[in-house]
């Protein structure tokens, strides 16, 4: 019978200075398919991380493999597989909305045919439905981020990296990102960078805590509740105190 090769990103000893500064120091990991919650405090190295993954920056020592070939000889065959969604709201404002997305999905290879189906989804699965053909310099930094969301999705991308997805989003929206995210995450890598306990606990298979640009702990989340020996009332917020405190307190 014939298995499926599982996908595998792998980073070896990833180190990246700036000047003095030292943001990521050794960092290891493999990512497998599934949804990771990457967590760490501000100044954790977790932006650095993710621009380096992107290939947005090159790293100072260290290698990033997907199944097994280097991402930074990869290139454009690379760059077609990822889906990402920065923390920077830097979006086209004379487009609408939907013309933004659009434009994005033709760039990410989508057919043309397919394309306005796919695009009317996504704005109602963001809740832009009423204002996909206002200008996005009227829309609110919510609306921009929500935006940002669902050009993260076109292109069916391999691996989906989503840094801060829920910042300036208001309860009711978070839970909607929470679910898209998890409802599209099957044969996927996808990454979530925050600093929110609550908005990956509910739908992390695995949780990296990253601290001072290197992996501190890695595990699902009950299973890092129970190797820190937290109260499982407190659960993954537990963990995030009890790894950070010495940090928090710096």
């Amino acid at each position: 019978m014939y298995k499926r090769q599982v996908m595998e990103l792998a980073l070896k000893g990833i180190t990246k200075q700036y000047g003095s500064k030292r943001a990521l120091d050794d960092f290891s990991y493999s990512f497998e398919e599934g949804v990771y919650g990457l967590l760490g405090p501000n100044g954790a190295g977790k932006s650095t991380l993710i621009k380096i993954i992107t290939q947005s920056v090159k790293p100072t020592g260290g290698e990033i493999t997907l199944d097994g070939d280097d991402i930074f000889k990869q290139k454009e065959e690379y760059r077609k597989r990822i889906g990402y969604m920065p923390q920077q709201q830097t979006i086209y404002p004379f487009y609408t909305g939907r013309q933004f997305l659009n434009y994005m999905g033709l760039l990410k290879g989508e057919d043309r045919k397919s394309l306005d189906d796919k695009i009317q989804f996504y704005l109602e699965k963001v809740n832009l439905i009423s204002v996909a053909d206002k200008k996005i310099g009227t829309y609110s930094g919510g609306m921009k981020q929500r935006l940002l969301i669902a050009q993260t999705f076109l292109g069916d991308p391999d691996i989906m990296i989503f840094d801060e997805p829920t910042a300036g989003l208001d309860p009711k929206e978070r839970i909607h990102v929470r679910n898209l995210i998890h409802d599209n995450s099957a044969g996927k890598i996808i990454i979530v960078a925050t600093h929110v306990v609550q908005d990956i606990e509910s739908i992390a298979d695995c949780i990296v805590l990253q601290k001072e640009g290197k992996v501190a702990e890695a595990d699902a989340p009950d299973k890092l509740v129970e190797k820190m020996g937290v109260d499982p009332d407190q659960g993954l917020e537990g963990v995030y105190m009890k790894v950070f405190e010495e940090t928090e307190l710096k």
